[in-house]
């Protein structure tokens, strides 16, 4: 019987390597908070570190699961306010790869953060500080 596979062998592997690529995938995704403390200090200079007052950059304390756009005590772009868009960590990762392309037009002047190691460690933090 050496040699002999069985039908499903090829199948098996597959469905094994996908499920290994996507929990790895997942747990890439976790990103550290520490490190991504260390890189809000480059947002600090616009958005308040402690997430509450706005800046030059709206406040960031419960910014999860707001609708873009929607504090009333800041003046956001036409663009953010139609985005339609609600704060996720998947449409925060989104928004920070790339501002001008996740919503043309907005007022944001940040070019992006095109590594989505840091952006993982960034929102981490993020979901940390600004609960």
């Amino acid at each position: 019987m050496a040699g002999v596979r069985h039908p499903y062998s090829s199948l098996v592997s597959a469905i094994t390597g996908a499920v290994l690529i996507i929990v790895a995938g997942t747990a890439g995704a976790q990103g550290d908070p520490k490190r991504g403390q260390k890189l809000f200090e480059n947002c600090a200079a616009c958005h308040a570190a402690d997430g509450k007052g706005n800046e030059v950059g709206p406040g960031l304390s419960g910014v999860f699961g707001r609708k873009a756009g929607e504090r009333e005590d800041f003046r956001y772009s036409p663009a953010l306010k139609r985005s339609g868009i609600t704060w996720t960590p998947q449409t925060l990762d989104n928004f920070l790869a790339d501002p001008q392309k996740a919503v043309p037009n907005n007022r944001m002047p940040f070019s992006g953060i095109p590594d989505a190691r840091e952006r993982a460690d960034l929102i981490s933090y993020m979901q940390q500080a600004f609960k």
